[in-house]
């Protein structure tokens, strides 16, 4: 397995391992656990996105599509200009 990403945050790890998943790709969350120990452990590097390595390649491409989508004109709310609404 190869870490194809490291989230921001165990909702961004989970939103991103289920889109991995709806697409066909295996994908498992590691350091979720470590979350509780934030005190004791370092703060960065501890969550990370797994694939297969013959899936890692189209997870990055699938990843990188994601965080450079923008909202369609008009679909974001007026509140929240240039956000993306999932």
């Amino acid at each position: 397995m190869q870490r194809v990403y490291e989230p921001r945050d165990l909702w961004e790890a989970q939103m991103l391992a289920g889109m991995l998943e709806g697409e066909g790709i295996n994908c498992h969350v590691a350091g979720m656990h470590l979350l509780g120990a934030l005190g004791d452990l370092p703060i960065g590097g501890l969550l990370g996105l797994l694939v297969d390595d013959a899936e890692a390649e189209r997870a990055k491409a699938l990843i990188n599509a994601y965080n450079r989508a923008e909202p369609l004109p008009g679909d974001e709310p007026q509140s929240y200009p240039g956000d993306l609404l999932c």
